[in-house]
């Protein structure tokens, strides 16, 4: 897989605008304790799932595009990082960190698996994190951290998935709008589950 030291800065940059952009939308209260060791810790706990959640759903498109013999490279958009940041400080989060770009010949189809892979790379993740949810000993670490990781990945999965601008979802609906409604009712269904009902809670 080619790289850049470019799209090496940017993931590391997007990755951790969004890990403080899920520590203020989830933890916001917690924050204000003054304690450092719970700010590292909430920290972290971020910076590993949005990180794992992040880097994955960028690398999946990258490996998709570049399987189509697309030159693809991550760049970060650094408005929407800092719009993510001040979006989480008051309630609601849009994460729209940057993007993979791509250039070679493509058809529709092909741009709309690009497109796709990120949000089902979500999905999955969301799935194992609710695997290590369900054995995890309740109210521990490892619990908050694996029901933190099905929180983030369902978000992603959803958000991404909406028809709007540069996001995912339109490309998909542009190619296919059968695939579109099916993936939008999946991962739309399993975000509004998630975020809205306290099926997998987050305590800390």
């Amino acid at each position: 897989m080619r790289t850049s030291n470019t799209e090496i800065r940017d993931l590391g940059l997007a990755w951790i605008a969004l890990s403080v952009a899920f520590v203020l939308l989830l933890f916001r209260n917690a924050l204000f304790s003054g304690e450092v060791v719970v700010v590292a810790t909430l920290f972290g706990m971020c910076a590993l799932t949005a990180g794992v959640a992040f880097l994955l759903h960028e690398l999946a498109h990258k490996v998709v595009a570049q399987h189509f013999g697309q030159i693809a490279e991550f760049r970060a958009d650094y408005q929407m990082l800092g719009l993510a940041i001040l979006s989480a400080m008051v309630g609601f989060l849009f994460a729209a960190p940057g993007a993979v770009y791509h250039r070679g010949n493509i058809t529709p189809k092909q741009n709309g698996l690009i497109a796709i892979a990120g949000p089902v790379t979500n999905l999955v993740l969301a799935g194992v994190f609710f695997a290590l949810f369900v054995v995890a000993p309740g109210g521990g670490l490892l619990s908050t951290v694996a029901s933190l990781g099905v929180w983030i990945n369902a978000f992603l999965a959803g958000f991404n998935m909406i028809p709007f601008g540069p996001l995912d979802g339109k490309t998909v609906k542009d190619w296919s709008f059968g695939v579109f409604a099916v993936a939008f009712a999946v991962m739309g269904g399993l975000a509004a589950l998630v975020l809205f009902t306290d099926v997998v809670p987050i305590a800390f």
